[in-house]
């Protein structure tokens, strides 16, 4: 059995390690409240865009933009994960870089080439030696931003357009409470007119007649598909930073919770082994008495 002395080390450290998961805890929350104020916004803009995509749908042809045309072959294909930089958030990384997996395996054989960009640390560090790395981009994850999305879709815009990538996949965790994220795949480019950003009901039908835009449709297209692409990719660090923020906080909030078991649970042993003690040396008084 432990001395004392060892249980009342080991209960300094639990108290010291439930204070620092608290705070975390409090930390994650206060930053979960704004990613996921960030995210809600993103949502209302993203339901208006799906709106206005369905009702030009029926007038676009893939044609009118190079980022919409669908290559006749697919040889090579770009899939850009979305994982946290940090660690101590639970299953938020492994379950995705699980589903990437699954992924890769169900598609062995099938003569396509698949390669991955990251959005975070995790992500890259798993998947470094286990598959072909085209590149990681140096952003925060946690706290994304209008120019880091742009920065990305500029450079996947340009490996798409130049046939380096004839498809390009998004893979990212969808946010849907603290206690759950769900991995979600998304096909970015070439971008599709009926539109796929998650949880987004599509409420406006297609047009039925002809759409007279002005200036012209192409010079629609041209001014709206750039930024949709760069808004998807925007939705997708927004679900991360709320994903990864939500589920640090429910991670943190068990640490707590299991330091106090555990701390109640070692303090009754300390008091065992201190009731055990008291009672040995009384024995030991009475068995010296009687002796005398």
């Amino acid at each position: 059995m432990p001395s004392i002395k060892e249980y009342n080390t080991k209960i300094n450290s639990l108290k010291n390690t439930s204070k620092i998961t608290k705070t975390m805890k409090m930390v994650s929350a206060s930053k979960l409240r704004k990613a996921q104020e960030a995210q809600r916004g993103a949502k209302d803009f993203a339901h208006e865009v799906n709106q206005l995509i369905r009702r030009i749908a029926d007038n676009v042809d893939s044609t009118m933009h190079p980022l919409l045309e669908e290559r006749e072959k697919i040889k090579s294909v770009l899939v850009v994960i979305f994982t946290s930089d940090k660690g101590l958030c639970g299953g938020f990384n492994n379950n995705l870089i699980r589903f990437a997996e699954r992924f890769l395996a169900e598609r062995v054989g099938d003569g396509i080439v698949y390669e991955f960009a990251f959005c975070g640390k995790r992500g890259f560090t798993h998947f470094q030696k286990r598959a072909t790395v085209h590149r990681r981009f140096d952003l925060t994850s946690a706290s994304p931003t209008t120019h880091d999305a742009s920065r990305v879709t500029k450079h996947l815009e340009k490996v798409f357009l130049d046939g380096s990538f004839d498809r390009i996949l998004l893979m990212c965790n969808e946010f849907v409470s603290p206690l759950s994220q769900i991995p979600r795949l998304h096909q970015l480019l070439p971008l599709e007119t009926a539109t796929d950003l998650p949880e987004m009901e599509l409420e406006a039908p297609h047009a039925t007649e002809d759409i007279i835009a002005e200036p012209g449709m192409k010079d629609l297209l041209g001014f709206l598909v750039p930024r949709l692409v760069t808004f998807k990719v925007f939705y997708a660090l927004l679900e991360n930073a709320a994903g990864e923020h939500g589920a640090r906080m429910t991670a943190m909030d068990n640490a707590t919770t299991n330091a106090k078991n555990l701390i109640e649970e070692n303090t009754l042993l300390r008091n065992r082994a201190r009731q055990a003690a008291i009672t040995t040396e009384l024995i030991e008084i009475i068995s010296g008495a009687e002796a005398l």
